[in-house]
């Protein structure tokens, strides 16, 4: 695992916890040796992610859409500042960048983000790990729904296991590194198998 890339908020949120905890997860990457990849903007808890990267001595990719670059006050001192045309755009190249994926707190374009890459992984379109921050019982009403999800039948048990949760960030890390993806058999080689 070389370069880490974290969902999280174009805000900071009311709890100073959320803050302090992207401050933890970007010296972690840091410290470990990582790059981040994130949403390039320099405000809310995307801004402090960065920034504690960047103090920490990684190498930070941010990626923006053009449309957000005033909005989201295109962070202009990171490593590499990628400016894309949209929203598909940003996130099909943070993905590619990254060897894993953590989700600090943030609201509808986090979780859309985040269950994308999911969605990839289950497909089998990548083999990367996706770890949620829960950050003071932050994602647990979202475990919560994944696992109902599961009794009802809607997502198979080995899927709802790539959906981790680490209370962490050095959890969160260690969780990605470990990742094994569960083998997916595509709907093909079952028509083929019948």
């Amino acid at each position: 695992m070389k370069r880490v890339c974290v969902f999280c908020g174009a805000n900071p949120g009311n709890n100073p916890a959320h803050a302090e905890a992207a401050r933890a997860l970007g010296l972690a990457i840091a410290d470990r040796g990582l790059g981040l990849v994130y949403g390039g903007g320099k405000v809310g808890l995307m801004g402090i992610v960065a920034d504690a990267a960047l103090e920490g001595g990684a190498e930070v990719d941010g990626v923006i859409p053009e449309h957000l670059m005033q909005r989201e006050l295109g962070h202009g001192s990171v490593t590499r500042l990628h400016v894309v045309a949209s929203m598909h755009e940003r996130k099909a190249m943070m993905a590619a960048l990254s060897d894993g994926f953590v989700v600090l707190p943030g609201g509808f374009g986090t979780l859309e983000e985040a269950f994308e890459v999911l969605t990839w992984s289950q497909l089998g379109l990548h083999r990367k790990g996706t770890v949620f921050l829960d950050v003071q019982g932050y994602w647990s009403r979202l475990n919560g729904m994944l696992d109902a999800m599961a009794e009802e039948g809607f997502v198979k048990p080995e899927h709802r296991a790539i959906a981790l949760t680490a209370a962490e960030p050095a959890e969160a890390l260690d969780l990605l590194a470990a990742f094994r993806p569960p083998e997916v058999t595509r709907w093909i080689e079952r028509v083929a198998q019948a």
